[in-house]
């Protein structure tokens, strides 16, 4: 049986919505009616992280687990534990590219450092997933685009080699799938390093309106950060923006073809296919 968290999330909902109908997959979630697209036959069912006496029940007869955890807790810990514990074999993590960069040093970048390694001595088989930025990232411009048809980021010069969740969840549905993923670590990319202010002017083409890109000081983009994530996570988002601005995040890797056999997604179809969220333009 395969086990799947973060199943409401960015990756692990579509990861629901690509595997086998001939898998036999359960699916973890803290709120089980808030999960959309699993089959039929897929089991649902009410676990935390934060509960061991929930995850006894949710790993029982397990064998693969698809690994999702939010930042700064110590979910991957408690969670690794009662996998091994319950004879789980695999277990496919999603972490993130900066890990592999070492002068990446903020704090979600050493917690997914901790958790790998958590995973690479527990025992089990691991695999490691290590996106790059996702381009629904760019979703959070969606309401400043339909009302004043302005993007506002925070170094809009940086170019970042943004990967389409799909092609990630893609990549983890083979693995989890399939033979051959255990001990290996993927690196997942789109296929070309874009800006923000080149994703605003695909964006505005594809709208068929003007669009204006509008840069965010770093207090002004804290500021809104602050809005959304606690203080630790917003300082660490602004060193990963930093680093960004120097280059760290443009370069491009070959996994995504060479696991998919087809070209990786690239921002203007990502955005194509979902220009709804960002109000269709004039047509």
């Amino acid at each position: 049986m395969i086990l799947v968290t973060g199943a409401t999330g960015t990756i692990g909902r579509e990861v629901v919505r690509r595997i086998p109908a001939d898998q036999e997959v359960r699916i973890m979630a803290r709120d089980p009616g808030r999960v959309t697209g699993a089959g039929a036959a897929v089991e649902i069912v009410h676990g935390d992280f934060s509960d061991p006496g929930s995850l006894a029940g949710v790993l029982r007869g397990v064998r693969t687990v698809f690994l999702v955890t939010n930042p700064g807790g110590d979910d991957d810990a408690g969670f690794i534990r009662a996998a091994r514990s319950a004879g789980v074999r695999h277990v496919v993590k999603l972490s993130a590219a900066a890990v592999a960069d070492s002068r990446a040093e903020d704090l979600i970048t050493r917690w997914q450092r901790r958790n790998e390694e958590l995973l690479r001595v527990s025992g089990m088989e691991w695999t490691l997933l290590r996106p790059r930025a996702f381009m629904s990232n760019a979703l959070s411009w969606a309401g400043s685009i339909r009302s004043d048809g302005v993007v506002r980021a925070l170094y809009g010069a940086s170019s970042n080699a943004c990967v389409d969740p799909r092609d990630v969840a893609e990549v983890t549905v083979r693995a989890l799938t399939e033979d051959g993923h255990a001990g290996r670590t993927h690196t997942l990319t789109g296929p070309e390093a874009v800006s923000a202010v080149e994703q605003t002017a695909q964006l505005a083409e594809l709208l068929r309106r003007p669009l204006r890109f509008e840069e965010l000081s770093p207090e002004r983009a804290r500021a809104a950060l602050g809005a959304r994530y606690p203080a630790d996570i917003v300082e660490a988002l602004l060193e990963s923006a930093e680093r960004g601005r120097e280059g760290a995040k443009a370069a491009v890797d070959g996994t995504v073809p060479a696991l998919l056999g087809r070209p990786a997604g690239t921002f203007r179809r990502w955005a194509g296919d979902h220009l709804g969220a960002f109000g269709n333009g004039d047509r």
